[in-house]
């Protein structure tokens, strides 16, 4: 009976075996899946602990980075984490100045660029007894912004700079200084030469991420440049500079950000003066001197006129040999045109005053200096003061009268004709030639000083 029982019951338990056997499987998986969690845990926390001792104090700068750099941890393929866009503070720093070559409008600069940007996945410990990492030696494993220049003209080192500077701070931000030399194409005013201003700009911009990934940004909000307290220049004068953001016009693409550097020069208009502008004024001038010479001192006056064209033209080649090859008249081309044309026409009026000179006289008439002309037939006053008779004032000159007939005739001066027109002899050529000097004299330094006047003040005013 009691055998009896037991064998019911348990019959009549074996459908709740199934169920027990489900519980103790799920009690098992979450007593694995616990000792797994607790596992992960340790081995995270190790991690932890191993990667904080890296920062401690008496650890080198390289080991700390080699811990940074991990490929686990950091990707320099990918941005900086950052909320919103990556800004990059930009400034420059310029060195040295130069401007070697007129003629095609260039000038060499060479300065400081230097990229300021936050990545927190570079921030380290405070415990370390370093205020910032020296990267240098890791700058391929670094992720760095793909900055290139925009209208500059030409690299004077390579592509790749061999200068930089990359430091990595405690916070997580990455200052990258870098050196460039630049040979600048600037825009002037080649119409104005040598008074114009010219403006040489270069621009800075990502080459791969937009404007809604990357900013850049004048640090500190600068609208000027820095300039190094040992900045030299060697025949550059930059009387203005500006940092703007690039215009929507000028930039190339305007989904880029970008940023704008100007910088306005002069010219070194004391060494235009001393070697172009003052000797061809003493030239000029020069040529004027033979006005003041004898008309028929031919070896003197060819002599100079001669002498002062020749050394203009050598003057005047030789420096044009560096001025900017354009197809437009330039200040310079006005200059030595018509300092041209003023020895050239000093040179034309000796021509003219001695053929005058030499011509023959008209009525035979003699030429006596501090007198007027005089036929060869006059003869000296008498001694009781009455002129000889055809004498230029006595009664008995010979005139000529209209009122003798249809015919004009001549007769004496006192035989009582009411209409009298004294016969006026022609000058004598010698006092032509005089008289063209003379007038000369007056003429040529009078136009060339107006129009020394009105070049200067001109192109002063339009530069």
């Amino acid at each position: 009976m009691g055998w009896a029982a037991l064998g019911r019951r348990a019959g009549g338990g074996g459908r709740f075996s199934p169920i027990l056997s489900l519980s103790l499987a799920s009690l098992a998986s979450s007593l694995i899946l616990v000792v797994l969690c607790l596992l992960t845990s340790a081995i995270t926390l190790a991690t932890f602990i191993k990667a904080e001792d890296i920062f401690e104090e008496g650890k080198s700068d390289k080991e700390i980075l080699d811990n940074l750099l991990l490929s686990t941890r950091y990707d320099k393929r990918l941005l900086p984490p950052v909320q919103g866009t990556l800004t990059v503070n930009v400034s420059v720093l310029l060195l040295s100045l130069a401007s070697p070559d007129e003629s095609s409008l260039k000038y060499e600069v060479e300065f400081l660029l230097q990229q300021q940007w936050y990545d927190p996945r570079l921030r380290y410990s405070n415990r370390s007894r370093y205020e910032f990492l020296n990267a240098i030696h890791h700058h391929n494993d670094i992720w760095l912004p793909d900055t290139y220049f925009i209208m500059h003209g030409d690299f004077k080192d390579p592509l790749i700079p061999v200068h930089f500077a990359l430091r990595i701070y405690r916070n997580g931000t990455v200052n990258y200084l870098m050196r460039r030399h630049l040979i600048l194409s600037c825009q002037g005013r080649l119409n104005i030469f040598p008074f114009d201003d010219p403006l040489c700009s270069f621009a800075i911009e990502s080459i791969s991420y937009e404007q809604t990934a990357i900013t850049y940004v004048w640090k500190n909000d600068e609208d000027t440049l820095r300039k190094s307290p040992s900045l030299t220049t060697l025949n550059a004068y930059l009387i203005q500079n500006q940092t703007i953001t690039c215009p929507i016009k000028a930039s190339w693409r305007g989904n880029y950000s970008c940023l704008k550097v100007d910088l306005i020069f002069t010219r070194d208009r004391a060494f235009y003066f001393t070697t172009v502008f003052i000797p061809g004024v003493i030239l000029v001038t020069s040529s004027f001197i033979t006005f003041w010479l004898e008309w028929n001192a031919v070896p003197a006056r060819v002599m100079i006129g001669v002498t002062t064209m020749l050394n203009f033209f050598t003057t005047s080649n030789g420096f044009r040999s560096t001025l900017p090859v354009v197809s437009n008249l330039t200040a310079m081309n006005v200059w030595d045109g018509v300092c041209m044309c003023f020895i050239y026409a000093s040179l034309l009026e000796f021509v003219c005053v001695n053929y005058v000179g030499r011509k023959r006289p008209l009525h035979n008439v003699v030429y006596r200096p501090g007198e007027n002309p005089v036929t060869q037939g006059d003869k000296k006053r008498e001694p009781g003061g009455s002129q000889a008779p055809g004498s230029g004032a006595g009664p008995n000159e010979i005139v000529t009268c209209t009122n003798c007939g249809p015919n004009p005739c001549t007769h004496a001066a006192n035989n009582g004709c009411a209409a009298e027109v004294r016969k006026k002899e022609p000058p004598h050529p010698i006092r032509v030639a005089k008289t063209i000097d003379v007038i000369a004299r007056i003429l040529f330094p009078a136009a060339y000083a107006i129009f020394l006047a009105f070049f200067f003040i001109h192109y002063k005013s339009v530069s």
